[in-house]
């Protein structure tokens, strides 16, 4: 995945110290009620689209742009779906170790064609609901998630 400038410079200083970021899903539906999936580049696994939040970046205006960039279709934010600290801290090749507290978002599909539009996926494209691909939990969670009707959904201490 790439790795924004302001992470980078962070690693400079604090080398492979755990970083904790915030990061955000977008659950992407369009007219036909398909998802909007990526195939990943640094593993190879179907993934909702998702990224990290930018100095100064609201996470909504995030999940936008990460959906644009990584497969060039536009969509608007329609809610929240979920919050949560993910378990486990990513550990990445080069030793650099980020957890990231998630903020998942349903979006609707509002132009552009899916497409692969940067290196984060190989693939992407629209799949109906009930023919996913084999996908970490994390993904399918945040996809019920975004086609109830509940409110939002938060892990709790007590809840884990």
């Amino acid at each position: 995945m790439a790795t924004p400038d302001f992470i980078r410079t962070l690693h400079e200083t604090a080398g492979h110290q755990l970083l904790f970021l915030p990061g955000v899903s977008a659950v992407v539906f369009d007219d036909h009620g398909r998802v909007l999936l990526g195939r990943r580049s640094d593993n190879g696994r179907w993934a909702v689209i998702g990224g990290i939040v930018e100095p100064g970046e609201q996470p909504a205006d995030c999940a936008v742009r990460e959906v644009y960039e990584e497969t060039a279709v536009r969509c608007e934010v329609e809610r929240i779906v979920s919050v949560e600290t993910l378990r486990k801290p990513v550990v990445y090749p080069n030793g650099d170790q980020c957890q990231f507290m998630d903020v998942a978002f349903r979006c609707r599909a509002v132009g552009g064609e899916a497409r692969v539009n940067d290196d984060e996926s190989t693939e992407v494209g629209w799949f109906e609901v009930d023919d996913l691909p084999e996908m970490k939990r994390f993904s399918l969670l945040r996809i019920e998630k975004a086609l109830s009707d509940e409110p939002t959904w938060f892990r709790t201490t007590a809840s884990s």
